[in-house]
């Protein structure tokens, strides 16, 4: 996570609500959400920024100064009291988030990875493939536009938009806000696509079953290594964009071994969501995971 990231405000603002959402416990929900208007909602959190750190506090949280009067061993240790009343909180929404898939059998995922991986790119292919059979709703996190949630609605399935603005990452908060929104049905895969970022969503629990962790051939194989925290906490590696090997100096086994190095349990799949190459073993690893 961020040097003082506790990314993600209690309350936000829904575009076309007239009121905020202000969760400050895990608790039972037995309401439904109007979904008339779901296919133009953008939710919106704000963030307090300060030069070019970004600072994200819960209410109730004290906000540290940016020099601590009682010196900086003393306001090293208000930061990290911070983070982990942050990742705290963050943890116990997130199960209740996990719950309540549970109870619809919903398979949540939390696709990951770097800008430019290809993350829109597989999931619109892999929804034009299954969104027939298999009810199908999507998250989208990004800092700003409604470009990836476009494209997304253009394959016929719900999503909603999250805008973080300068936030790195989507939270437990962002999540169970925006679920309830678009009430995805039961039975159904959520894909929740993460803001751009190896490093912050890896501490971030949303509630998911798996992170999924894509990773593009254009990126170099060392990706596991530099960013370790992301590649321990995913169940899958995707390798994208193969069809640009023959083109790029990229080593496929040692990106392999490198990734199951730091998580010696991750499955790895490699594909072209553009040509369709390994597109079949993705598609067979969502439906065994629907049946587990």
């Amino acid at each position: 996570m961020c040097t003082t990231c506790g990314c993600g405000a209690d309350e936000h603002q829904i575009e076309g609500d007239s009121h905020t959402h202000d969760h400050h416990h895990p608790h039972d929900h037995s309401h439904h959400h109007a979904s008339a208007h779901q296919h133009s909602v953008v939710i919106h959190h704000h963030y307090h920024h300060t030069g070019d750190v970004h600072h994200h506090y819960h209410a109730g949280i004290p906000q540290p100064d940016e020099q601590d009067p009682a010196g900086p061993v003393a306001g090293q240790q208000r930061l990290l009291q911070i983070e982990m009343d942050v990742l705290t909180k963050n943890n116990a929404l997130a199960a209740h988030n996990r719950e309540h898939f549970t109870a619809q059998h919903i398979l949540a995922l939390n696709l990951v990875s770097s800008p430019g991986s290809g993350k829109t790119t597989l999931l619109t292919q892999t929804l034009n493939r299954i969104s027939l059979s298999t009810p199908c709703a999507v998250i989208e996190g990004d800092q700003q536009t409604t470009n990836d949630a476009d494209r997304i609605r253009a394959t016929g399935v719900n999503a909603i938009q999250i805008n973080t603005g300068k936030g790195c990452h989507l939270d437990a908060q962002m999540v169970h806000d925006a679920a309830h929104r678009l009430d995805p049905a039961d039975n159904s895969i959520l894909f929740i696509e993460n803001v751009g970022n190896l490093v912050c969503p890896a501490s971030f629990d949303l509630g998911e079953k798996h992170k999924v962790a894509v990773l593009s051939v254009t990126e170099g194989e060392d990706k596991p290594l530099k960013y370790p925290h992301m590649f321990s906490a995913a169940s899958l590696m995707i390798i994208n964009k193969i069809d640009l090997l023959p083109y790029l100096d990229f080593d496929l086994n040692a990106c392999i071994a490198f990734a199951r190095r730091v998580n010696p349990d991750i499955q790895v799949i490699t594909l072209s969501a553009q040509s369709g190459e390994g597109m079949d073993e993705w598609l067979s690893w969502l439906e065994a995971q629907q049946c587990a």
